[in-house]
């Protein structure tokens, strides 16, 4: 059998940052479902597939501990290396099959064990590996991330990518897998186009389709046309993870903490009548209409005790991730887009942008005179939307080894953005993560690196890489053509840049 097992290697997968993986997220998400998560200390962090390796090289610099990799393919193994070089991080990272690595006696056990999307695309015998690394990896107490394709939101869409594989299967090798690809999708949107009667009843797959086509190639490669490609009801996944003694504490993703934006009325009063967790997680699949799920297990989960919660969650500090100005007032649940109350949000942004955007704590939010009167679960609830919505972060206390650490990495991602438009975030050691960074800002902050601090000298710094390469910037829509045209797009959105981003990439130990 071929050492790929039917997985895609042709193609290299995107360099693509899931801040669902980062541990200080994981912890708030924990706290929020009243389950203590792992002490705070040194951990000890693996991930499973970690394909390029930028979450797990992210979290590795930004955090102190030791982060452990495994992703059997090569290219991706000598690609995390690059990173992990880059920053000085204690990364160690294995191009080992799932099997191989569980026979390893030299990696003792685990704080946190992440794989994202990694299930749904392998094969049984791989997904019982992966438990058994669980079961015999992951410490008492520790938490398991696991993200994957799920049921009922998938079920109209799999006839889609049963057509675009087998077209692709049976299509010619010599296409290579975008060629193959290409082709899929061009068939199947003239199977759309020619009346199919499955199409004509589900016009969201239709509409799916068009989607797709516009998505990154190397992405769709792995997303849907790997051999193994497996959706599974949340009711498959946790049973199958019994084995490994671990149970399942609370969605990763804090959107889906806040049941008013995800569920009626009536849905909320029958799924609290549901005593089981495994049939309340699938009943509210149904209500949602999941198509994937981010879920936290822990291995012999402590429920706490609401006073420990409490003291808890009040100890925990919060920072902005954006202007206050940029922060949108809606959000969107599973219900849809729902305005947020200004009356509440817009004094919590103004008092977390205080100080130059420092840190706070909730216990100190609790106590300024302008969020005072907010009674505690009304304040806790809109940290976690704006925590979901990625407007906001729980931090950590960064070290100097940690920042050190962020600033080689970033440095490093900076000067690889002159020729690559791959990457699009940065580590901070303040949040344990990555923090949002186009490629043209880090060419701005690329030219700040080399002393250039004027507006004016980061827009020229930006045009001399993108122009020598035949480049040109997009405004609404439409390519600039003329030097001064390209100078002056360049020359706004640095001047933004400096104003709205800086001073929060300085607090996010960025810069």
């Amino acid at each position: 059998m071929s050492w790929t097992a039917g997985y895609v290697t042709e193609v290299d997968y995107t360099y693509d940052y899931y801040r669902e993986l980062n541990p200080t997220l994981l912890r708030l998400a924990c706290l929020s479902a009243g389950v203590a998560p792992p002490a705070e200390q040194r951990i000890r962090y693996l991930e499973l597939g970690f394909g390029q390796g930028l979450s797990l090289n992210v979290h590795a610099a930004a955090s102190d501990g030791e982060f452990y990799g495994i992703d059997f393919n090569p290219a991706h193994a000598a690609n995390a290396r690059s990173l992990a070089a880059a920053s000085g991080a204690k990364a160690l990272l294995f191009d080992d099959s799932f099997q191989r690595f569980l026979n390893r006696t030299d990696v003792g056990e685990f704080d946190y064990i992440g794989l994202h999307g990694i299930w749904s695309w392998i094969s049984d015998e791989n997904r019982q590996a992966i438990v058994d690394i669980v079961a015999r990896r992951l410490k008492v107490g520790g938490i398991l991330y696991i993200s994957y394709n799920c049921l009922p939101g998938w079920a109209p869409a799999m006839p889609l990518r049963h057509l675009m594989t087998l077209h692709a299967d049976l299509g010619s090798e010599a296409a290579g897998v975008i060629g193959r690809i290409e082709g899929a999708l061009k068939f199947a949107q003239q199977v759309v186009d020619s009346g199919a009667l499955y199409f004509r009843a589900n016009q969201a797959i239709a509409e799916r389709l068009k989607q797709i086509s516009q998505q990154n190639r190397n992405y769709l490669a792995h997303e849907y046309f790997n051999r193994d490609w497996h959706v599974m009801p949340f009711s498959e996944v946790a049973q199958r993870l019994e084995d490994a003694k671990v149970s399942f504490v609370a969605s990763a993703h804090l959107l889906d903490h806040v049941e008013v934006a995800n569920l009626t009325g009536q849905a909320q009063r029958l799924l609290a009548e549901i005593q089981h967790p495994i049939l309340r997680q699938s009943v509210r699949d149904y209500f949602v209409n999941q198509h994937f799920r981010r879920d936290i297990f822990i291995k012999g989960a402590r429920k706490l005790s609401a006073v420990e919660q409490m003291e808890m969650l009040l100890s925990t500090a919060f920072v902005l991730m954006l202007d206050p100005t940029d922060v949108p007032m809606k959000v969107k649940g599973a219900l849809g887009e729902a305005a947020l109350q200004e009356g509440v949000y817009k004094p919590i942004l103004e008092v977390l942008s205080d100080g130059s955007f420092a840190p706070k704590k909730l216990a100190d939010l609790t106590k300024h005179p302008k969020l005072h009167a907010m009674k505690l679960p009304e304040l806790m609830q809109a940290l976690v939307v704006l925590v979901g919505a990625g407007h906001m972060h729980p931090v950590q206390q960064a070290t100097k080894e940690s920042r050190t650490h962020c600033v080689a990495l970033n440095h490093y991602i900076c000067d690889r953005a002159r020729g690559r438009d791959e990457i699009k975030c940065l580590a901070s050691p303040v949040i344990g993560g990555g923090v949002a960074v186009s490629r043209i800002q880090q060419l701005f902050l690329l030219a700040f690196f080399a002393g250039k601090k004027a507006v004016s000298d980061q827009a020229q710094h930006a045009w001399q890489i993108i122009s020598s390469q035949g480049g040109r910037m997009l405004k609404d829509g439409k390519q600039l053509k003329s030097e001064q045209d390209n100078l002056t797009e360049l020359n706004q959105q640095a001047a933004v840049f400096a104003e709205k981003r800086v001073p929060v990439l300085k607090v996010l130990g960025v810069l």
